[in-house]
C-alpha cells in the first residue's frame, strides 16, 4: 500500500495534467541535474539565438556567479541600487550604484565562461530608499491610481516602477501624478504598462488535486510545487488560496486524501502544505512531458537578479521560461491578506494563466519559488506572473533535500 501511496504522491508532486490525459501508473524517470539544465537551456537557446551548447553554459554560469554577485552586494551596501542580468549582446552582469565616484568594469570567470561585470553610477537613490518608500508611502502611492497594477523596484535604472492599466497611462494629468508620486516618495518614480487584471494566479477545474472550497462549495484543483517537511512529517507545498482539504486520484481513479497541515496568506506569503508520504525531493518541472526532476538546491530572494532565467510549470500554461523583472515587487490591493509587502518577484512571459497557482519556479535542478498570482484573468493569458519565494516557507516547514 505504502508503494502505490509513493508512486501516487511523485506523480502529483507539481502539478495537474488535464482530465483527459491518460495518467501514468508509476514516475518518471528522474531527470540527472545536466538533463534538467539541457531541458531550461533548450528554451534559453531558442529565446537568445544561440546554440544549445551556448545556453547550458551560460545557465551553468549564471549559477555559479550568484554567490560572486552576494559579496558585491554585502560589499557594497547602502550604495548597492541592484544587480541584473544582461543576455544581449552579450551575458554579462550589471551592478547599478549611487554615488558619483567612478568604478572600473570588471570580470569573473565561472564554470569555464568569462563575464563582464558593468559598474554603473550616479543613481539618485539607493535600493533601501526605494523599498523604504514603498512601504512608508505605499497606501498614498495606491491612492494616487486607485486601479494601479502593483509597484517594484527596477534594479536597472533605480526607479519606483507602478505598474499602471491603459486608461491611466493615458491620463492627460499623469506627469503631474508622476510628480506628486516623487515629492511623495524622494525617489524617481516611472510608470509601465501592464494593462491585464491583477489577481491571484486563481483555481481551475479538472486536475489532479482537487478539493471543494468552502467560499462557494465548488470543486477546483491546483498546481502544487515541492516537497516539504517538518522533520518528522513530509507533504507537497500550494498555494494558500487553493483549497484547504484536497485529494490525488491515482491511475485507476482512487481518491488518495492529504491532511491539511496549515496555510499562511499574509503579506510575504501564499503557502499551504498538505502532507502525504513523500520521501523523495521530487517535481515535475513539466508533467505533461514527465520531465521529473531530483530538488538539488534553493535560491533566496535576496541572491535572485533581475534577467535570472527562470521556469516555472503551471497545469494551465505548461512549462515555460523567461526573465526575471523585479525582484521587490509589491502587489496592489489586498491580494496578501491585505497589503502586500514588496518581496514578491516577477517574471515577464505571457506564459501563466488561472489554474497556475502553486507551481514551482526553478532553474534546473534549483528552487526559486511557488507561483501565486499575475496580470491575467481566467479565460486570458498573462503580462507577468509574480511568485513567493522559497524563504517564506513557514517554520518548522523547509524544502526537502
Amino acid at each position: 500500500m505504502r508503494a502505490k501511496w509513493l508512486a501516487a504522491m511523485a506523480a502529483a508532486l507539481t502539478a495537474f495534467a488535464p482530465a483527459v490525459i491518460a495518467q501514468p501508473a508509476a514516475p518518471a524517470p528522474v531527470q540527472t541535474a545536466s538533463e534538467a539544465l539541457a531541458q531550461d537551456a533548450s528554451a534559453y537557446a531558442r529565446r537568445y539565438q544561440v546554440t544549445p551548447d551556448e545556453a547550458v553554459a551560460r545557465l551553468r554560469a549564471l549559477q555559479a556567479s550568484a554567490a560572486i554577485t552576494d559579496r558585491m552586494r554585502q560589499g557594497f551596501g547602502e550604495r548597492l541600487v541592484g544587480i541584473s542580468i544582461e543576455h544581449q549582446p552579450a551575458l554579462r552582469i550589471a551592478v547599478l550604484l549611487t554615488g558619483t565616484g567612478p568604478i572600473a568594469d570588471t570580470s569573473i570567470a565561472v564554470e569555464g565562461m568569462v563575464l563582464p561585470v558593468l559598474f554603473r553610477t550616479h543613481a539618485t537613490a539607493s535600493g533601501d530608499d526605494v523599498i523604504r518608500a514603498m512601504l512608508q508611502r505605499g497606501p498614498q502611492l495606491a491612492a494616487l491610481l486607485p486601479n494601479a497594477r502593483g509597484m517594484g523596484l527596477d534594479p536597472r535604472s533605480g526607479e519606483l516602477v507602478v505598474l499602471v492599466r491603459a486608461a491611466d497611462a493615458a491620463r492627460p494629468d499623469l506627469a503631474a501624478i508622476r510628480a506628486r508620486a516623487e515629492a511623495l516618495t524622494g525617489v524617481k518614480v516611472r510608470f509601465d504598462l501592464a494593462d491585464r487584471t491583477m489577481e491571484n494566479l486563481s483555481l481551475a477545474g479538472g486536475a489532479r488535486i482537487e478539493g471543494v472550497h468552502p467560499a462557494d462549495g465548488r470543486r477546483y484543483a491546483c498546481t502544487t510545487g515541492f516537497v516539504v517537511t517538518d522533520g518528522t512529517r513530509t507533504g507537497i507545498a500550494t498555494a494558500a488560496h487553493c483549497p484547504d482539504a484536497v485529494e490525488y486520484k491515482d491511475a485507476d481513479g482512487v481518491p488518495i486524501p492529504l491532511e491539511f497541515a496549515g496555510q499562511w496568506g499574509a503579506r510575504t506569503q501564499d503557502v499551504q502544505v498538505n502532507v502525504g508520504p513523500a520521501d523523495q525531493p521530487l517535481f515535475y518541472a513539466d508533467r505533461r512531458s514527465g520531465s521529473l526532476r531530483r530538488l538539488g538546491a534553493a535560491r533566496s530572494r535576496l541572491s535572485t537578479r533581475a534577467g535570472e532565467w527562470l521556469c516555472h510549470y503551471g497545469e494551465s500554461s505548461g512549462y515555460s521560461c523567461a526573465e526575471v523583472e523585479l525582484v521587490h515587487f509589491a502587489p496592489p490591493g489586498a491580494l496578501c491578506g491585505g497589503a502586500c509587502a514588496p518581496t514578491w518577484v516577477t517574471v515577464r512571459t505571457n506564459d501563466c494563466r488561472s489554474g497556475d497557482s502553486g507551481g514551482p519556479v526553478f532553474s534546473g535542478d534549483v528552487a526559486f519559488g511557488i507561483t501565486k498570482g499575475g496580470s491575467g484573468g481566467r479565460n486570458s493569458r498573462c503580462n507577468f506572473y509574480f511568485y513567493m519565494s522559497t524563504d517564506f516557507l513557514p517554520a518548522p516547514w523547509r524544502l526537502l533535500r
